[in-house]
This record gives structure tokens, C-alpha cells and sequence, in this order.
């Protein structure tokens, strides 16, 4: 299996870069009490960091939003998933512990101010793409089942003709999602060569908690314009 970003998006993004970590043989069926506990320090940190400031105007948001406009995404509309959580988290609305990978990948997320993806990589067994949306292409939206069709030309993740993330780092899809009994699963973590270290550094380290929670395998990829594909 394959992770592809087609050509047409460094041209529109020419900065944008991805960390990639999978994870195969993970037991995500049980509690796991270290990653809700890091998480929940992750929250504290990220409430801390940013009290008193605006979410939308801090360095860590900018350049999504930036990207959200020049793919012609309103930001103020379609919050990147980075922007929403952060600002859910500001705002000490309650970020639930939903299950241990989820939690994890999460955690991360917060303390790198990174949007990290988690995808259950035996939803398909198609090569994932970031690419335009094309003429039949659908989206199954979170929590539901019936298929809605999506408009050529939007930045998204995809297996086959199933949109898995739309808006590039918007919403992802009820397919793929994780769940208890998830055993393979894809984190993308979506950055700018700008903030190449943070975006390693979130991959290494979500790699090595991997490991050490799950005692599962693991596999590292680094994606930008001058290498776009990672076979796993």
C-alpha cells in the first residue's frame, strides 16, 4: 500500500510537507490510563499556552488558514482541524477521551499544534491519495451512512473515489474511522517544510509512544515536493 500526494498539490501548496506513521498488530480494545492522562496534560498545556491570545492569529494557525484561501477554503467557515481543536481546548469546552489511539494521536496533535489524522488502514485496501476531487467521487460525513457527492476540484484525502478528509484537514469520514477493534491505522500529520522540525519531531515521537503503549510495529514516512510517495 501506498501514501501519494499527487503533483497538482505542491503546485497549489509548494511548501506543504507530511508526516507519516503506521502502525500495525495494535490492541486498541482496552483502556490504556497513561495516554488519557497524557492527553489531559496536553489539554492543560494548550489552555495555558493560549489564554489570553486569539487561536486564528497565533503562528501555529496562520498558515492553515493562509492554505485554506489560497485552495479557495473559507478559514473562518471550514476551520482546519488543528484550528477547531485548539479553540475548542481555549475555551475549556470538553475534549472527550474517545479510545486509546485516538487519545493518542490527539495528545500529540495539542502539544505539536499539529493536525494528525488517524485513518484504519483495513477500511481499504486502495493506496491513499491526497489529491482534487474528480467526477464521482463521494463522502460518507461522520456518524452517518448514506454517501453525499462532492464538487471537482476540492483538496482532499481519498482511497479509490471515497473521500476521506474533506477540505484537505476539515472532516474526516465515518469510513476509516477508529474504533476498539481498529488493528492497522495511518497517522498523517499535515505541516509546512517551515516547521519541518515540529512536524519530525510529532512523528517521532507518536512513534515511539506507539511502540511503547502497543507494543506494535511501526513505519515512518516523510512526504514534501520532492518525494511524494511512501509505499508501507
Amino acid at each position: 500500500m501506498k501514501f501519494i500526494v499527487e503533483k497538482e498539490v505542491f503546485q497549489k501548496l509548494p511548501e506543504v510537507c507530511f508526516g507519516i506513521v503506521v502502525a500495525s498488530n495494535v490492541d486498541n480494545s482496552k483502556p490504556i490510563p497513561q495516554i488519557k492522562e497524557l492527553l489531559e496534560e496536553n489539554i492543560r498545556y494548550c489552555q495555558k499556552y493560549y489564554e489570553g491570545r486569539k487561536i486564528k492569529d497565533s503562528e501555529e494557525v496562520k498558515c492553515y488558514r493562509e492554505a485554506f484561501r489560497s485552495l479557495g477554503i473559507n478559514p473562518n467557515k471550514y476551520m482546519s482541524s488543528i484550528e477547531a481543536m485548539l479553540t475548542r481546548v481555549s475555551k475549556k469546552k470538553n475534549l472527550p477521551s474517545i479510545n486509546p489511539i485516538v487519545d493518542l494521536g490527539n495528545a500529540i496533535s495539542l502539544k505539536y499544534k499539529l493536525p494528525i489524522g488517524a485513518h484504519d488502514l483495513d477500511s481499504s485496501d486502495e493506496d491513499f491519495y491526497i489529491r482534487f476531487t474528480r467526477k464521482g467521487d463521494y463522502f460518507i460525513p461522520f456518524g452517518q451512512a448514506e454517501k453525499e457527492e462532492v464538487e471537482d476540484g476540492e483538496m482532499v484525502y481519498a482511497t479509490g473515489s471515497s473521500v476521506r478528509t474533506r477540505r484537505w484537514i476539515w472532516r474526516q469520514s465515518e469510513l476509516g474511522k477508529i474504533t476498539g477493534d481498529t488493528k492497522r491505522v495511518m497517522f498523517p500529520i499535515d505541516g509546512f517544510l517551515q516547521h519541518k522540525g515540529r512536524v519530525l519531531a510529532a512523528r517521532d515521537e507518536l512513534a515511539s509512544l506507539l511502540k511503547e503503549y502497543f507494543n506494535c510495529q511501526v513505519s515512518l514516512g516523510w512526504i514534501h515536493k520532492d518525494k511524494n510517495e511512501f509505499k508501507f
